[in-house]
């Protein structure tokens, strides 16, 4: 039988009487396998007794590492670090510290609307069904403020709690992904939009079994007025992703790392694929095999950063050359 016990970041959070259940803060989608990348989407569906919330602060279980907050336009972040109970393996590097809490700060969220703010970071350490607690604070100026932080007791339905911490369910890994598989993802289902920009199409090649270097790319529409550039990618799939740029001089084919990044202009697309402008993903601790899915989140300079999901096709198609329309 698959046992299940609760992770708390410190000792302070509460259990809590039941109290009479309202809409709480919570994540958008609330499990994920153990040693898999998560984005917690945290919900804030109000103010405080109407008041507008002008901070949110969460703080991070043991276990969720290397996390990455998502910024927000008109809110300031800031991201407190701190050693962790354990050490992690981050793609053969062992770290023992990182980010602890999140805060975004001197925002104005009225109490007539909702939004979200996401921290990106892996689950691991856990072979075992896991609940992991997020006490969560919004405050509302310098006066009002609502803590999420109250657990349930043994045998106590969360959903009668006043205050409940929003929570992550970890379960245990495939042995797929035990090994460092990506078959467990999902290909996107359509375009992404970030800013201005649409992300479609695109994909990996396959890789031949031990290789440790792959390259893929995707399409960016900008449907802006100003160009931006695609900064960086990254990729749990790989230890490093590079943004290069194959060339033809004096019939020789050539290829660069873009260390400027790729320029998007404003009302063009861009492609990504072999050939020209594409991805290299180095490192790679399984090769990617056909039908498997890579997931990769792209940072650009004004859109900032969103998360896509490449499929892996054959080795021989198109990874995704560039191409202005």
């Amino acid at each position: 039988m698959i046992k299940t016990r609760l992770t708390f970041i410190t000792a302070g959070l509460t259990l809590a009487a039941a109290g009479m259940a309202h809409a709480h803060a919570s994540f958008e989608l609330d499990s994920t396998p153990n040693e898999e990348t998560f984005k917690a989407i945290l919900q804030v569906p109000h103010g405080c007794d109407g008041k507008a919330t002008t901070e949110v602060q969460v703080k991070l279980p043991e276990g969720f590492v290397f996390a990455k907050p998502q910024p927000k336009p008109g809110w300031e972040l800031e991201i407190i670090k701190g050693d962790y109970q354990k050490t992690y393996d981050n793609h053969g590097t062992k770290v023992s510290s990182g980010p602890v809490e999140i805060r975004w700060k001197g925002g104005n969220l009225p109490d007539d609307y909702y939004d979200t703010f996401v921290i990106r970071g892996k689950v691991s350490g856990f072979d075992e069904e896991t609940v992991l607690a997020f006490p969560t604070t919004q405050l509302c100026g310098t006066e009002a403020k609502i803590v999420w932080d109250e657990v349930p007791a043994a045998g106590e339905n969360a959903h009668a709690l006043e205050h409940p911490a929003p929570t992550v369910t970890v379960t245990p890994a495939s042995d797929e992904q035990a090994h460092g598989g990506h078959g467990t993802h999902q290909a996107a289902a359509g375009p992404v939009e970030v800013g201005d920009l649409e992300i479609s199409g695109g994909s990996v090649k396959a890789m031949l079994p031990g290789a440790k270097v792959g390259g893929g790319g995707f399409v960016v529409k900008n449907t802006g007025s100003a160009d931006d550039r695609l900064l960086a990618v990254e990729s749990p799939a790989a230890g490093r992703v590079e943004l290069h740029e194959m060339t033809m001089e004096n019939d020789v084919m050539k290829m660069r790392k873009l260390e400027d990044g790729i320029v998007i202009p404003a009302g063009e697309t861009v492609e990504l694929k072999s050939g020209g402008l594409h991805l290299m993903f180095i490192e790679v601790p399984k090769s990617f095999a056909e039908g498997d899915a890579v997931p990769v989140t792209l940072t650009f300079k004004k859109a900032g950063k969103v998360d896509y999901v490449l499929p892996v096709g054959s080795a021989g198609g198109e990874a995704a050359g560039h191409k202005h329309k």
